[in-house]
């Protein structure tokens, strides 16, 4: 089925931006490992491989409209320095992601392309599932103070 190149040109840019999490994801997570927060470590790594279904499942749509996924597109990726920093940064990586789906479901809806608005809908769900959990990550580190937050995810 033909696709629309409006939205053809956005389902590439959301999957730009997965790709980018993808990666920013993975390095935070074994930053983590690395520093002996392996609780930390498999919970943005399986954020990382949610990220992971994201792009696997914009891949599909893309082909599906007979458009050619773009894989080698990535944006900036914000490595951060310290535990906190990472948190922040992967916040606003979510919160930038759930603008755009936001707009794109939008989009979507008017060239009446519904199929494209409910896959849209459900990785934003997921978006938003993951920014709720770096907010509560950010909320402890606020309340009981970085060191007591660490140390509840070490080994």
């Amino acid at each position: 089925m033909k696709g629309n190149e409006g939205i053809l040109k956005r389902l590439n840019l959301r999957l730009a931006e997965e790709l980018t999490a993808i990666n920013q994801y993975m390095v935070h997570s074994e930053m983590c490992d690395n520093w002996g927060y392996s609780e930390l470590h498999k919970e943005i790594e399986k954020r990382a491989i949610d990220e992971m279904k994201h792009a696997e499942k914009l891949i599909g749509r893309i082909l599906f409209l007979e458009g050619i996924p773009v894989v080698s597109n990535y944006n900036k990726m914000h490595i951060g320095s310290t535990v906190e920093l990472m948190h922040k940064n992967d916040r606003k990586a979510e919160e930038d992601a759930i603008k755009a789906y936001n707009e794109d479901i939008k989009f979507a809806s008017e060239i009446k392309d519904n199929g494209t608005k409910d896959l849209i809908q459900s990785i934003l769900d997921d978006e938003e599932s993951h920014i709720d959990k770096l907010e509560e990550y950010l909320d402890q580190i606020e309340q009981m103070g970085l060191q007591i937050y660490l140390s509840t995810y070490r080994k």
